[in-house]
């Protein structure tokens, strides 16, 4: 499995945990009221929270790889014409300030990933 994957999971039960105690919290303190409407008020005000988390999570450039992708490139190994990718940055490889890109087609791509994840590259 993706390790972006697992990272993302396993952040996703700790939020999930994080969300336990708020919660109850709001329960506590309105559920004069009724444990129903007690328990859809705390639900919102989580939703209110932790959409924001979750969106974090979920969508976050800080916990992938960053890849730029461009519609038609020249590859730099096959000389073909195609759809180009380009890793730019991830946990110990980082390619942001580039001047002179270099994009592969995706059969390339591919071939070049194996190699950096050969010499210890985390993608």
């Amino acid at each position: 499995m993706d390790r972006g994957i697992i990272k993302r999971y396993l952040l996703y039960l700790g939020r999930w945990q994080l969300s336990t105690p708020s919660l109850a919290i709001v329960i506590i303190w309105i559920g004069h009221m009724g444990q129903w409407f007690a328990t859809i008020i705390a639900n919102l005000i989580g939703g209110l929270i932790f959409f924001w988390v979750d969106k974090f999570i979920f969508t976050s450039r800080y916990l992938a790889p960053q890849w730029e992708v461009k519609s038609r490139i020249k590859c730099v190994d096959c000389n073909r014409f195609a759809r180009g990718y380009r890793l730019v940055k991830t946990r110990n490889y980082d390619k942001t300030e580039d001047i002179k890109p270099e994009f592969r087609c995706e059969e390339c791509s591919i071939k070049k990933t194996d190699k950096l994840i050969s010499k210890g590259i985390k993608i």
